[in-house]
């Protein structure tokens, strides 16, 4: 019997999801071509587990099975064990999780993968006990059964894999046609109205998800059809999120999503990417609304990113844990008799009321259904301004308090993806809310990715400690070239136009499907398991070719090159299909649809010098909400613009005067001067 390992190979990774599971006596390798080459030469299948280093049922599946030395013996006999990050590694987790569905009509983390070799599935699961319960097999009898099969029953083995490889080729064929119409659109918007809980926001019940780029779609189909239904979906959920539990009350910033259907129980892990999108939200929010709520939640968001998701170079860390001392949420929670001995008697009676503090606990434990004597601190109104200054006051008390304790893991590596998104949500609420602040740590951050992640004309996809790896997937530069384009427009600084242009061009290069349109995952360098994937579905976080359409739709509108329109048509005729049948779970990619359809504006402000960030016109361009409006900033002392974008090469100053050239549906208007004008063709009701 091979003695258990007491430091595995995972000791000299960078992901911290890795570096978890150092010390497992699982012999954990990671992805590579030594556990591959060691499978065949052992003739042993593979256990492939992928997770992430914030994933509550990651850390459960790793206390119980992973760390307990039968279990692992039984997997280092049967196996060779490889661990990947899926935040490292999208495109093999991607690829592992449609097989996943495919095989039982559900995914999730951990994915638990059984594999020939030759990287071959023929088994797949998430979350797995250590012994079986509730119908769920476990791994002390799953392995055994694994072993019986791969010695004597080989046929079987590969039939499964045959199957699963030709039902994953099936999965990635898309059904093509003409580009959608807003029949499409209005599909979507009615599918999400049927799912709307009017009672509590959102959509559908638990668990819940935030789920930003479908406000950001309702706010459109808003704007163009003027159904105050969907404005008020998007005000109420904004608002039901921002009171419940799923916002963290003390240090700010939102859990992952929401157990039930309230909003009040997350599962309290905080990635970078929902900080980011609902940002977005938030802002797109207030612009429609002027709701003070909206406008203090994206203020206290960049508190929370600043405080803990920031790196001292200015990037973006990806994601803060779930778990402290082994219990997912202990950190959040609060007893009475905590906040009591903490706060003065009147600040202990006035918090406990408003933020619903009971001595039995205000919610039930997600596995046990009973009241634990914990609290989660959350609104049923919102606070008046003096309530709100009183409950500044304790939330400091509370923060200091909170902040002695153990802290959940943060996982520090930097993805080129998620600081993209990032990126674009500061731009944007640094504009919106003319917020210099904002706008410097997204140009500070998008310095950084270009210093440590575009290499040599390449771009990459991780950074951790010095160290740039992994090949760019088309969602980092998806993601970039949105950054780089709310960058241009909240700046008017030409280099984001410049890189913006430069890298959608590289990723056409790279990862366009020259042969039926739309974006795969991976480049040709990429190593491809059971086939180059495509994806549309916007999750969590949209999908590359979501955010790719309406990148190539507005590029097309700043430049006036109407190639990137036409690779946006592609697009959109490759996935026709999906667009028209399943939009609702396409909300980012319908937005490029609506952008295609909506009576678009391209306004350019001329001016002899460059204009100050606080200008009167440039504030209009960027206050109000129009989500189908382009606009540049020149001056004829700089004349790097008029090779970016030529067609305002002729628009110039008129009798010395900053001048307003507006164009809409692929016609102009003459030149005008005037601020109020401007703002009346702009956002007239």
């Amino acid at each position: 019997m091979k003695p258990l390992p007491t430091l595995n190979r995972l000791q000299h990774e960078k992901s911290p999801y890795l570096l978890q599971h150092k010390n497992n006596p699982v012999d954990w390798y990671p992805w590579g071509d030594e556990a591959f080459a060691k499978a065949k030469e052992e003739n042993k299948p593979i256990f492939l587990s992928i997770g992430y280093a914030t994933c509550h049922w990651c850390h459960v599946m790793e206390h119980e099975s992973f760390e307990d030395e039968g279990i692992a013996e039984l997997m280092n006999q049967a196996f060779i064990n490889i661990k990947v990050d899926r935040e490292e590694r999208p495109d093999i987790d991607s690829t592992y999780m449609t097989v996943c569905q495919m095989l039982n009509g559900h995914g999730g983390w951990p994915l638990s993968i059984i594999m020939t070799p030759d990287k071959e599935p023929f088994f797949a699961g998430t979350y797995i006990p250590k012994e079986a319960r509730f119908n769920r097999i476990g791994l002390r009898q799953l392995i055994p059964g694994i072993t019986g099969m791969w010695k004597h029953e080989p046929a079987k083995v590969q039939k499964a894999v045959e199957g699963i490889k030709d039902g994953f080729q099936r999965s990635q064929e898309f059904e093509q046609g003409l580009f959608p119409g807003l029949e499409s659109v209005d599909y979507a918007a009615e599918q999400l109205a049927a799912r709307y809980d009017d009672q509590h926001g959102g959509f559908g019940s638990a668990p819940k998800f935030p789920s930003p780029h479908n406000l950001s779609f309702l706010l459109r189909k808003w704007y163009t059809t003027k159904e105050e239904r969907f404005k008020n979906t998007v005000e109420h959920t904004l608002t039901q999120m921002r009171l419940g539990g799923i916002w963290d009350h003390i240090g700010y910033g939102f859990h992952r999503y929401s157990t039930d259907q309230e909003w009040l129980l997350p599962h309290f892990e905080k990635m970078l990417y929902d900080q980011a999108l609902m940002m977005l939200a938030y802002t797109e929010g207030w612009q429609v609304s002027n709701t003070p709520l909206f406008k203090q939640t994206i203020v206290e968001l960049d508190q929370y990113i600043t405080n803990k998701l920031t790196s001292e170079e200015g990037a973006f860390f990806s994601a803060e844990d779930a778990d402290s001392e082994g219990e997912e949420g202990k950190f959040y929670v609060w007893s009475l008799s905590e906040i009591q001995k903490v706060l003065s008697k009147e600040d202990a009676a006035f918090f406990t009321e408003y933020y619903q503090i009971l001595e039995e606990g205000n919610f039930e434990d997600e596995a046990t259904k009973v009241k634990t004597g914990a609290n989660i601190p959350h609104l049923k109104t919102t606070l008046n301004e003096s309530n709100q200054v009183r409950f500044n006051d304790i939330r400091e008390q509370l923060y200091e308090i909170r902040e002695k304790r153990i802290k959940p893991l943060l996982d520090d590596k930097i993805l080129c993806d998620w600081n993209g998104m990032m990126i674009m949500a500061y731009a944007k609420a640094g504009a919106v809310l003319q917020e210099p602040m904002f706008i410097e740590k997204a140009k500070k951050a998008y310095a950084f990715i270009l210093n440590n992640l575009y290499v040599e004309n390449q771009l990459f996809h991780r950074y951790k400690e010095g160290e740039h790896a992994i090949n760019a997937f088309a969602d980092d530069y998806a993601m970039l070239v949105w950054a780089s384009i709310e960058l241009y427009e909240a700046t008017y600084d030409e280099q984001y136009l410049e890189k913006a242009i430069l890298l959608q061009n590289q990723m056409i290069e790279l990862f366009w499907d020259s042969e039926q349109g739309g974006f795969y995952l991976t480049d040709t360098k990429t190593e491809e398991l059971l086939g180059r994937q495509k994806q549309i579905y916007d999750a969590a976080v949209p999908s590359s070719n979501s955010v790719a359409m309406q990148n190539l739709m507005k590029l097309s509108r700043l430049t006036g090159d109407s190639n990137f329109e036409e690779f946006a048509q592609k697009i959109g005729e490759c996935f026709s299909t999906d667009l028209i049948r399943s939009g609702s779970s396409i909300t980012l990619g319908l937005q490029a649809i609506q952008y295609a359809h909506a009576s678009t504006n391209e306004i350019v402000i001329s001016s002899e010098k460059a204009l100050d960030f606080d200008n009167e016109l440039l504030k209009i361009l960027r206050s109000g909400f129009n989500p189908f409006k382009i606009s540049i900033a020149k001056s004829t002392e700089n004349k790097s613009l008029s090779t970016l974008a030529p067609f305002s090469s002729n628009m110039h100053p008129v009798d010395g005067k900053t001048t307003i050239y507006y164009c809409s549906n692929y016609s102009c208007d003459k030149p005008f001067y005037s601020a109020k004008e401007l703002r009346e063709k702009l956002y007239a009701e």
